[in-house]
């Protein structure tokens, strides 16, 4: 079950046809990303690299991304893709657990002082370039993938803040991309899939399902979310399919109501827009089709079940005259094809419609488990049972509605930010004795960090200070938006810090 063999087959179909796009400009053919990507294969295999080892990629999106999974794959390797906006330090903690051998990075300035690999190649490098030609014509063969083979290593925050590598097989892989086709969207050789979000997460998955079609890939050349880019890019180029936090989409819906774009408009530069990754507002979703027209489907999922879980088709968004339009509006959809979904209580006790429990998914999308980790993955799967630790409930006619996340889980853009992660920075500050995270609802980013702060006594601490040394040791992305400095944490009696009396504090605040 190599997934590169679906390359293999378009190469040999239609060979000539551009596969992908840097910007409107062609890349690459289907024969020439297929070259490239064997060549990569037959360089790792002559690096001394054997199927099961890993390699990482920390980069921004590009066209080489492609080329790069791709390769992996075929030469039987385990790809690691981390987010760019990481902070080198947390990158070096993933090669540590991890131990790949090789990684490929975007900008060799922010990645210079990771160590403990084998070679550190730069995408835009000639080393890169000799990697993709090597001399004559030898390519090694496609390796005999099997379906419960480790394929993609998805590095997720627990709720201690220790990352944890989510072991997507090529199964998960392959069950996620066939089920696209029926749950979330028809694909056909002419559609273009556009990676304006991050390709390490949920836009670097949706490859899998546009390759089985043979559809084509768009690189911006931006790198990232530019709307008067994508909006040119589809009208040059045809309409486009991509997947989108609900930030993402608002800024489209934003830029396309400024510009006074009709929803016929919108139709030539977006076929579909894929959401998920974080809560949509009933009122950002009704404008987006108001302004956009029935251009939407949701899907839920986490990175233990790549971005299958539950649906919400783009016939359900456009439903208006259903008595429960509103309230499917505001759910995540239905089951999809290859799972079940029930809503249970800790222990895994079923609860009846309308009640809220844990939301627990099951089938051939579930993560094998998380990398050298059992205890972690035994508490996570029970009975094939992936325990999501997100909150919600089912109604009568399956449509799954989140409730709550996991309980100090804070979303911002779409990433997930672990707040005991940001506080163990936090207190390693100077001057610092507690330090408590707490997300806040942001209109833009959905939440907000917020962190609370005890200084030790007689310590004179600053937010200024704080942000520095944040920026110094985790990512942008997760640093505090505010500081709000108290005298001590409201605690409960076993001295448990109680992060609902901050967030109240917090609605009294503004």
């Amino acid at each position: 079950m190599n997934l590169a063999h679906q390359l293999i087959r378009w190469a040999r179909r239609t060979p000539d046809r551009t596969a992908i796009f840097y910007g409107a400009t062609p890349w690459a053919t289907f024969r020439e990303w297929a070259d490239r990507s064997a060549a990569l294969a037959t360089a790792f295999r002559e690096r001394g690299l054997a199927p099961g080892d890993r390699v990482l990629l920390f980069a921004q999106n590009h066209p080489r991304y492609l080329e790069i999974l791709l390769g992996c794959w075929w030469a039987g390797l385990i790809a690691i893709p981390v987010n760019a906006r990481l902070h080198p330090k947390e990158v070096q903690w993933i090669i540590g657990d991890a131990r790949p051998r090789i990684a490929f990075v975007h900008h060799t300035a922010s990645a210079d002082a990771l160590c403990g690999l084998d070679a550190l190649i730069e995408l835009e490098s000639s080393d890169y370039e000799l990697l993709i030609s090597p001399p004559g014509n030898i390519q090694i063969p496609l390796h005999d993938t099997s379906a419960a083979d480790t394929v993609w290593l998805f590095y997720t925050s627990g709720t201690t803040g220790r990352p944890k590598g989510v072991k997507i097989t090529a199964r998960n892989l392959m069950t996620m991309g066939l089920c696209y086709f029926h749950d979330v969207d028809q694909i056909h050789a002419t559609d273009l899939m556009v990676y304006a979000a991050p390709m390490s997460h949920g836009a670097g998955l949706y490859s899998v399902p546009h390759l089985i079609a043979g559809a084509r890939h768009v690189v911006p050349a931006s790198g990232g979310v530019d709307p008067a880019e994508l909006f040119s890019l589809g009208q040059s180029l045809g309409p486009l399919s991509t997947f989108a936090a609900p930030t993402i989409v608002n800024r489209l819906v934003d830029y396309a109501a400024s510009a006074g774009l009709t929803p016929e408009d919108c139709k030539a530069s977006f076929k579909t827009i894929v959401y998920g990754g974080a809560p949509m507002y009933v009122a950002d979703i009704q404008r987006a089709l108001q302004v956009m027209g029935p251009r939407f489907v949701q899907i839920y999922g986490q990175g233990e079940t790549p971005m299958v879980a539950t649906a919400l088709s783009r016939s359900q968004h456009t439903a208006s005259e259903h008595p429960d339009y509103i309230k499917r509006l505001g759910s995540v959809g239905v089951a999809q094809s290859p799972v079940q979904i029930r809503i249970a209580t800790s222990e895994g006790l079923n609860l009846p419609a309308d009640e809220i429990g844990e939301v627990l998914v099951k089938g051939d999308t579930v993560m094998q488990g998380y990398w050298d980790n059992e205890e972690a993955t035994h508490h996570a799967i029970r009975d094939g049972w992936l325990f999501t630790g997100d909150v919600g409930s089912l109604d009568s006619n399956g449509f799954l509605t989140l409730k709550d996340r996991s309980k100090d889980l804070i979303i911002s853009g779409g990433a997930n930010i672990y707040p005991r992660e940001v506080e163990e920075v936090l207190m390693n500050a100077p001057g610092v004795a507690e330090a408590a995270v707490v997300g806040l609802p942001d209109a833009q980013w959905g939440e907000s960090v917020v962190a609370f702060i005890v200084p030790m006594q007689g310590a004179t601490i600053d937010g200024d200070a704080l942000d520095q040394h944040c920026k110094d040791n985790i990512a942008r992305f997760k640093r505090p938006k505010r500081y709000i400095f108290i005298e001590e944490l409201p605690k409960n009696n076993n001295g448990k810090v109680l992060k609902t009396a901050l967030r109240d504090r917090l609605k009294h605040r503004n």
